[in-house]
């Protein structure tokens, strides 16, 4: 059994709703014909060359990544231009590409921040910032660990449950802190920290959290903070994505989930200037 694109595309909107994106954001169907047959997809972070090679090899008629191929005004695909030569080795090997970013980050149960908080064993989540009050849908999370923990071991915790890379797993405040509530957001959520420290949390796991916020933040008394890779705090939604694709179409299509490692960062220097880890793409 196949699924047509269109009838694919119709299935991920509807858990991942384009009107939850924000205004600046570049959701949905890249390239691809709606008409055409669907067997087999793969999902993935991020839309680099290497991800569109694994599904080329996997024979994928649609690649569904998380980030966007195209954030800006585009006025051709050349194939010399980096991103132009993936549509182009996209379209000759008959794949098409959907994306769902900051509307996957918002969706409710089958989104970026709820796949995030499932991995870290948070309970009785709500959004950080719903959509409207009460709401299910809306960015960031917070909910309660299992049992009461520490800022060292939470972040220990994380760096057991979310993919190594490179950089690994920061933490800013004292790590003897007592950590009852916990707030996350896949991505880069540094802009969530107020409503962290509103919903009484007393860490924040984001990413690419910069320093005088952070510094600025911890002299406030907030929220402790973690910092994780971007790339590690999107890919718990891939699998869950997946799984829902095929729940959904009824088993017409088959879902794979890319297992590389997209993230940017290869190499941790530590100070002596020995390699203090080391993560392959």
């Amino acid at each position: 059994m196949t699924a047509t694109l269109g009838e694919v595309v119709a299935a991920l909107e509807a858990r991942y709703d384009p009107a939850l994106a924000e205004s600046w954001d570049a959701v949905g169907l890249v390239c691809g014909d709606p008409a055409e047959p669907v067997e087999r997809v793969l999902v993935a972070v991020d839309p680099v060359a290497a991800v569109v090679d694994e599904a080329v090899e996997r024979g994928a008629q649609l690649l569904v990544t998380h980030h966007p191929l195209f954030l800006t005004a585009v006025h051709g695909v050349p194939a010399d231009d980096p991103k132009g030569r993936l549509v182009h080795r996209l379209v000759r090997a008959g794949c098409g590409l959907f994306v769902a970013h900051t509307n996957a980050d918002r969706a409710a149960e089958v989104g970026v921040n709820d796949a995030l908080a499932a991995a870290l064993g948070l309970r009785d989540t709500r959004p950080l910032e719903p959509v409207a009050p009460g709401s299910p849908q809306g960015l960031g999370r917070v909910g309660t660990p299992a049992e009461p923990t520490t800022l060292a071991a939470f972040a220990a915790h994380a760096a057991a449950v979310l993919p190594a890379t490179a950089g690994g797993v920061r933490a800013a405040g004292d790590p003897d802190r007592p950590v009852r509530t916990v707030a996350v957001c896949g991505g880069s959520g540094g802009s969530l920290l107020p409503a962290a420290a509103a919903a009484g949390a007393d860490v924040l796991l984001t990413s690419d959290l910069r320093h005088h916020p952070v510094s600025e933040a911890l002299e406030d008394g907030g929220p402790a903070l973690c910092d994780v890779a971007h790339f590690a705090s999107e890919w718990p939604w891939v699998p869950v994505a997946a799984e829902v694709l095929v729940t959904d179409l009824s088993g017409r299509v088959d879902a794979a989930v890319s297992r590389r490692r997209t993230d940017p960062w290869t190499v941790h220097t530590g100070r002596n200037g020995e390699p203090a880890a080391h993560a392959a793409g």
